[in-house]
């Protein structure tokens, strides 16, 4: 008797267990790397979905900060001096912001890198801001993406996109 007992523990454990890594994470985190202008990009971001609702100018309000994902900032690590947009970013850890606005966003990089979303957002604190164009994707992106390119770093929502050029 004991040892059917402890076969079905044992079969319970694992459902519970194979259960628990089907559910998918609201919010799963997210890294984004390669190398542009010699030096290595890594984004790491949580990737909210769409789930049917209007993102931009509803879920995130065009023209006021956002946290650039969901949960903890985005961060942005440069391993050596880069320019963004022509703008020089010292090498170094931020936290990465975005103020959405149709036909031109504007991205910040903020000295302070670990934030809880942007409730304690300073923009006394920000390394850089940079212009960057911003429109319609042609796809559907249901997940927030972030994808560094040989010339720069891109992300896209719903039917949203920006992109920064990095140089030296």
């Amino acid at each position: 008797m004991n040892f059917r007992k402890a076969l079905f523990s044992m079969a319970l454990t694992a459902f519970a267990v194979v259960a628990a890594f089907a559910q998918e994470k609201a919010s799963p985190a997210k890294t984004a790397e390669g190398t542009v202008a010699g030096s290595k990009i890594t984004i790491n971001y949580s990737s909210p979905a769409v789930k049917g609702r209007v993102i931009w100018g509803d879920l995130v309000p065009l023209g006021q900060v956002w946290r650039a994902g969901a949960n903890e900032a985005t961060t942005f690590t440069t391993t050596k001096d880069i320019t963004v947009q022509g703008q020089k970013l010292p090498a170094g850890t931020y936290s990465f912001f975005i103020i959405p606005n149709e036909g031109q966003s504007t991205f910040i990089f903020n000295k302070v890198a670990k934030q809880w979303g942007a409730f304690e957002y300073d923009a006394k604190q920000d390394q850089l801001r940079v212009n960057v164009p911003s429109g319609e994707n042609g796809t559907m992106e249901e997940r927030l993406v972030y994808e560094v390119k040989p010339d720069g770093f891109e992300v896209r929502w719903e039917y949203g996109k920006a992109f920064a050029k990095i140089g030296s």
